[in-house]
């Protein structure tokens, strides 16, 4: 079985949108279908041969190791990347990554690649798939530059609450600002789960507060941005309506 790569997953955010839910729990351990969010990635990761995960926390970052603890019920190793205790606050998410870099980089044996995935999403058809992941680790999905792609997105079709999308798509899995993709280039949104380097945040200081698009604007202006469309349930659960939605 090949083996696959360390996983960060981001749930340190507030879920304002979430409130009154998130005002005594994180996101990502509201319940869907009987169990935490977070689980439901943390199963998926395991079945598919992720050994190493990373979480990062802030907002009521003190409730993550009581409920999911070192990871070994999943045969994980489970540590975490604490922004509040260490920082005062949230990092944002490219902050968020460039904190988490050293624990990704031991767990991989050196700085290859790595899994990202927020925490607030299900998608419990998606295949954390080994292959793809190595072959994106060992170069083999190089960008037209000649130089290996920085990040590789999972984009959905455009739910309604996004129906413009994200990025462009192009018939070669390269990314596109949506104002500059060539005409008739179709349009999905970012499903927040992709393959990353370490270099998709050079210029981010551990400690600093950071977006991503940004580092996404960077990569697409590189040439160096992929991406693959999932087709399967995905839900941004967003809202109280969402996650009640789900639970129906």
């Amino acid at each position: 079985m090949t083996a696959n790569l360390p996983a960060l997953i981001l749930a340190a955010g507030r879920g304002e949108r979430m409130r009154p839910l998130t005002d005594t729990c994180p996101k990502p351990l509201l319940k869907v279908r009987g169990k935490p969010l977070i689980v439901w990635h943390l199963e998926a990761l395991a079945r598919d041969g992720v050994r190493d995960v990373v979480i990062n926390t802030a907002y009521l970052e003190e409730q993550f190791e009581p409920a999911l603890g070192d990871g070994s019920a999943w045969g994980l190793r489970i540590r975490y990347s604490h922004e509040r205790a260490e920082h005062g606050g949230a990092l944002e998410t490219a902050g968020g990554i460039a904190k988490a870099l050293p624990l990704l980089a031991e767990a991989a044996g050196g700085e290859r690649a790595f899994w990202v995935l927020a925490g607030d999403v299900f998608v419990p058809g998606l295949k954390f798939d080994a292959q793809v992941a190595q072959a994106f680790a060992d170069n083999e999905k190089a960008s037209p530059t000649g130089q290996p792609d920085l990040a590789q997105l999972w984009l959905v079709p455009n739910p309604a609450h996004v129906p413009q999308g994200d990025f462009a798509l192009d018939a070669t899995g390269r990314i596109h600002h949506k104002g500059s993709a060539p005409e008739g280039t179709p349009t999905f949104t970012y499903s927040t789960i992709g393959l990353y380097r370490p270099g998709m945040v050079d210029g981010v200081t551990v400690g600093e507060k950071a977006a991503l698009r940004p580092c996404f604007d960077r990569a697409i202006d590189s040439g160096r941005l992929s991406g693959r469309v999932h087709t399967g349930e995905w839900t941004d659960v967003g809202t109280p309506e969402r996650l009640a939605s789900l639970n129906r």
